[in-house]
């Protein structure tokens, strides 16, 4: 069965993580519906335009994964977001995978899905982050969630949802052939 994730991005949103995320995932073979919180005219925060598939509210499809970019002041519309908030919450409570990287962790700290977990996240981020342990890693796997440090680490980031959602081989797969050298 094909698997489905949900990318959400907000104005402000970190334009690396939001599109490496979105395009290694449809190279895994994972169908990708990229939201915009707030419209479908999404701006990131270095200025660049992107045109969402569809808003988030007008949203009404299944996915397996929620994947959220960080990036200012993008993670604080994701944090604000009472639909955001809801459907972390509602991904968790249903065994799905719900993603977050930089600073897009405090959404899920704020769906209170962090509690009793590892994760990482920008530098400086877990001083507004409740719950969890924050580990020193570039991306962290701990059950349905899985978390990544920040731009740098958005490549295996991505490919830690797609080991999740798919397999270990094809991940590695696609980071050859994106040429980059994950250990796994």
């Amino acid at each position: 069965m094909a698997k489905h994730a949900l990318v959400i991005l907000a104005d402000g949103f970190e334009e690396i993580e939001g599109t490496t995320a979105t395009d290694l995932l449809r190279r895994g073979g994972i169908a990708v519906t990229v939201a915009g919180l707030g419209g479908t005219e999404i701006r990131g925060s270095h200025d660049i335009r992107y045109t969402a598939d569809v808003s988030l509210t007008s949203f009404a499809g299944e996915f397996d994964a929620i994947v959220l970019p960080g990036g200012m002041p993008g993670t604080l519309h994701l944090v604000e977001s009472g639909d955001v908030v809801r459907m972390v919450q509602q991904a968790y409570s249903a065994g799905k995978l719900c993603a977050a990287i930089c600073a897009a962790p405090r959404a899920l700290d704020t769906a209170g899905i962090l509690t009793n977990k590892k994760y990482t996240c920008y530098p400086g981020t877990e001083e507004k982050i409740d719950g969890g342990a924050k580990v020193d890693a570039d991306v962290v796997r701990d059950g349905s969630v899985i978390t990544g440090r920040g731009v740098g680490a958005a490549i295996p980031f991505s490919l830690e949802i797609i080991d999740y959602l798919i397999d270990t081989e094809t991940a590695g797969a696609i980071a050859r052939k994106v040429v980059f050298d994950w250990k796994k």
